[in-house]
């Protein structure tokens, strides 16, 4: 299946690894031109060489912590590919943490740095995706969205937040060709996947090892999802193909929500 996605314009948020390095691997491989953003520069530039290297669709990079970017982002996306057809919005976690345990004072920051910079730059490039006639708002949020996840309270939260933004947004731009869909991990085996087995494993007195195997063994499909497996899922819904889909949640997690 041709995606049409060859000459096509995207920002990809916090891609230097895991999910978001993964998504832009895959739309640079389809022919799109992406530009890298997450803080660290030196993976950053390593990605972009990657990708590069590959041949396919060009690869560009900017640098900075989301919150303080927003503005910088939409720039270096002028300058380097020339408007932007197709924003997907990753951002990093928060820290784990209970309900009771997350203190009051914890929160705003946490939504400066997550749920605001997506708006905010949703709203530098929809006028620009308005106008021609197409656009790709494309959020990576979590299964917790759905089903909470014990001991990540914060990002139950405020990516639900984050969810009903999305869909009201949907409804208002969709006639004019823009969709905006959330696109929702489980089990991905990344960085962020271990780190919150290790955060669980202490809360709970146990090992990462063991945190692993329960959360496999809770999964009907019996593993971690595969970043690439991730990445084809968001390159589909970023494309033409996907021009009937808007204002959904896509669940990527190996039917480990047992909601219908």
């Amino acid at each position: 299946m041709d995606l049409g996605l060859t000459g096509k314009r995207a920002i990809v948020l916090s891609s230097s690894r895991g999910l978001g390095r993964g998504i832009a691997e895959g739309l640079a491989a389809e022919g799109a031109n992406v530009l890298l953003a997450a803080r660290s520069a030196d993976k950053l530039n390593a990605a972009v060489a990657a990708i590069n290297a590959r041949g396919q669709g060009r690869a560009f990079a900017v640098a900075g912590d989301l919150k303080d970017s927003v503005e910088a982002i939409a720039a270096a996306a002028q300058q380097h590919l020339g408007g932007v057809d197709i924003l997907v919005a990753n951002t990093g976690g928060p820290p784990a943490g209970t309900a009771t345990s997350v203190k009051p004072e914890a929160w705003t920051p946490q939504f400066d740095a997550m749920v605001l910079p997506v708006i905010r730059l949703a709203g530098l490039v929809l006028p620009g995706m308005r106008q021609g006639g197409f656009g790709r708002i494309l959020i990576v949020a979590s299964s917790g969205v759905e089903q909470p996840i014990p001991n990540l309270v914060m990002s139950n939260a405020l990516r639900a937040s984050l969810a009903g933004w999305a869909k009201t947004l949907s409804a208002e731009v969709a006639a004019e060709g823009v969709t905006v869909n959330m696109i929702l991990p489980g089990r991905i085996e990344t960085d962020r996947t271990g780190e919150l087995d290790a955060a669980n494993a202490k809360a709970q007195g146990k090992t990462p090892a063991e945190i692993a195997e329960a959360a496999r063994a809770a999964i009907p499909a019996r593993r971690y999802g595969r970043v690439q497996e991730f990445a084809d899922v968001a390159c589909f819904l970023a494309s033409e193909r996907a021009s009937y889909v808007t204002g959904s949640m896509i669940r990527v997690d190996g039917g480990a929500v047992r909601s219908i």
